[in-house]
């Protein structure tokens, strides 16, 4: 591996653009491929990270910045780390399994998104033991197409391999993000940390949209607590009877930790469903409870919540479109 670390960032959003703040103070060599409007920002203006991690600013001619993967004109890359939408993994699979130069025998990709089934798409065009999982608790915005402000944060980064893969190989990847700012730590436990996530997400996203209010909101009022239990009593019935567990033993020892702490560390952040609702764009419900509806059909279990609440979201969804 060479001294300096290369890493690619495949999608220049919110998170891609706050992962890339941590990998640059680190001194890491980083190229990000984002949007046309993105990328003009970057190369004229450089990248900026505000927040409560403090700031940050790199200069344009400190990483590179491109709308193709065929405009990059370097080598191999030692990660890449894919930070796209949940529903832009088939295509982002797709594009990186056919750009072989990108890739030599110790290249690792590694998916900082949200919801769950994002790593049986890219099993499906890569070696198992290439793909890794980051959770990620970190609340981030971006008021500007080339600055990315750190909101809020409720637990260390963790990154894993749901197949079995070596952690040592993603241990240099982890250092650079702490050494960046934000903490970050590898985990055996990935599969129990996404989960989690799910429960968390799954809970508090839709909910939040639907009623445009900061998650620390939803927790206050007992009408929106006992539909969020509803939805995690029946997220966690179908992820036990698929064969997935978390780090509780029982969807009410999730709630208590969910309201006496997850919530409380992020009682300011407004859901990404609902910016993605206003700004006209796609959300994610399809990998959230759009996930948890279809493992519950293959094991035909009753999920009436959660089918209400991922409905309404479409609603909304197709309602801001038109």
């Amino acid at each position: 591996m060479a001294d300096t670390m290369r890493a690619l960032i495949y999608g220049g959003g919110s998170v891609g653009l706050g992962i890339a703040s941590c990998l640059l103070k680190s001194r890491a060599d980083v190229d990000i491929i984002a949007r046309d409007n993105t990328v003009r920002c970057l190369r004229s203006e450089g990248l900026s990270r505000t927040g409560i991690f403090g700031d940050y600013y790199a200069g344009p001619e400190r990483f590179g910045s491109y709308c193709l993967l065929n405009e990059i004109e370097g080598g191999t890359y030692d990660y890449i780390l894919v930070c796209t939408k949940s529903f832009d993994s088939q295509a982002a699979a797709q594009e990186l399994s056919q750009r072989n130069r990108l890739f030599d025998k110790t290249t690792k990709i590694v998916l900082f998104q949200n919801g769950w089934g994002n790593a049986e798409i890219f099993d499906y065009f890569f070696d198992a033991d290439l793909i890794y999982n980051a959770r990620v608790i970190t609340g981030f915005q971006r008021p500007k197409p080339n600055e990315v402000t750190v909101t809020v944060h409720a637990d260390a980064i963790h990154i894993g391999s749901l197949f079995g893969g070596g952690l040592s190989f993603v241990e240099r990847l982890s250092d650079s993000i702490a050494k960046g700012d934000i903490p970050c730590e590898i985990t055996t436990c990935i599969e129990k940390d996404l989960w989690a996530k799910m429960l968390y997400n799954c809970a508090l996203n839709p909910l939040g949209a639907i009623i445009d209010v900061p998650y620390g909101a939803l927790a206050e009022n007992e009408s929106t607590r006992s539909l969020m239990n509803a939805v995690v009593q029946e997220a966690f019935l179908v992820m036990t009877a698929a064969g997935y567990s978390t780090h509780w033993q029982s969807a009410g020892d999730f709630l208590k930790a969910f309201y006496d702490k997850l919530v409380p560390d992020t009682a300011e952040h407004k859901s990404s469903t609902l910016q993605d609702i206003l700004a006209g764009k796609r959300t994610e419900m399809d990998a959230l409870n759009g996930a948890v509806i279809k493992l519950a059909q293959q094991h035909q279990i009753a999920v009436p919540y959660n089918h209400t609440i991922y409905s309404i979201i479409r609603f909304l969804e197709a309602k801001r479109r038109t």
